[in-house]
């Protein structure tokens, strides 16, 4: 009887989704997608009649958009990751 009591203390740990090595690459992905969010952020005017072409700059339009979709593949990656399986 008291060998069953430990088998079920046993099989009812909880076991997460994702190991660490996920967890880590899902931080990774979401500093990514913050930065671009960051460095998109800015470049208007306090005046809605002047325009203002920092808009368009090289920052907002090709770095900032690269470094969210870089984010998102890594956190793709990250969710498909199955870090148990061995080469």
């Amino acid at each position: 009887m008291a060998n069953k009591n430990d088998n079920n203390k046993a099989t009812s740990k909880q076991e997460f989704i994702f190991q660490k090595k996920n967890y880590l690459f899902m931080f990774i992905g979401l500093a990514f997608i913050t930065i671009g969010f960051i460095l998109m952020s800015g470049g208007g005017s306090d005046d809605p009649n002047v325009f203002n072409p920092e808009i368009y700059n090289f920052r907002r339009i090709r770095l900032a958009p690269t470094l969210v979709l870089i984010g998102l593949g890594i956190e793709v990656y990250a969710i498909l990751l199955n870090p148990k399986k061995k080469n």
